[in-house]
């Protein structure tokens, strides 16, 4: 069965929603982002998360010491990497923290094969501007052939998630704007994508 992320968690209010339609993974947007929590606030979120709920904390292009106090402190328990991070910097992560990590790849053109020994990959939607959350998605076609499991994320939404589950057969689906109104998060759009991809077989 396909597991769900609701990326983008940034109030009690969103927590609220989130314990009730329990999905596998939420995001927390530690980057630069309207989407953006800092260290206190995310401290005080995931107390209030369902324990059986994963948290990932998404940042891009951040200070490792950081992330590592993070994951100490149990705030996150998946980190997922969105910048322009080398292998240099991946190895010091990985030495850092013995959380699981998610390296994103904005999709600009086809891709063959990937290979690394990062625990899984997230494709998102190539954007010269932004690293990620533009709400638009891209061609599934061109991640074809991914042997390894994956989270999908970009434009995602209740109209097409099932589109997508079917044509790209990712391990989690990852969804931000698909779940928001006027941008914020919307109680019966997080409802409503979590029981759908929930009834897929």
């Amino acid at each position: 069965m396909t597991k769900i992320k609701i990326c983008g968690i940034k109030s009690f209010k969103d927590i609220e929603y989130i314990n009730e339609a329990q999905p596998d993974y939420i995001g927390f947007v530690f980057a630069k982002s309207r989407r953006h929590v800092d260290f206190n606030l995310a401290y005080l979120l995931k107390t209030e998360l369902n324990q059986y709920i994963q948290a990932i904390g998404v940042f891009v292009n951040e200070d490792i010491n950081f992330i590592a106090k993070l994951c100490d402190r149990n705030i996150i328990d998946i980190v997922q990497i969105h910048g322009d991070e080398n292998e240099e910097y991946m190895s010091a992560l990985k030495r850092a923290v013995c959380k699981p990590i998610i390296k994103a790849v904005r999709v600009k053109e086809r891709m063959d094969i990937l290979y690394n020994d990062i625990d899984y990959t997230l494709f998102d939607t190539y954007n010269k501007v932004e690293y990620g959350g533009t709400g638009e998605s891209f061609n599934w076609n061109m991640i074809k052939g991914y042997k390894k499991p994956f989270f999908l994320a970009g434009g995602l939404s209740y109209s097409n998630v099932v589109d997508a589950i079917h044509s790209a057969h990712p391990y989690c689906v990852d969804i931000s704007s698909g779940v928001e109104t006027n941008g914020v998060k919307d109680r019966q759009k997080i409802i409503d994508i979590v029981n759908l991809v929930r009834s897929l077989k």
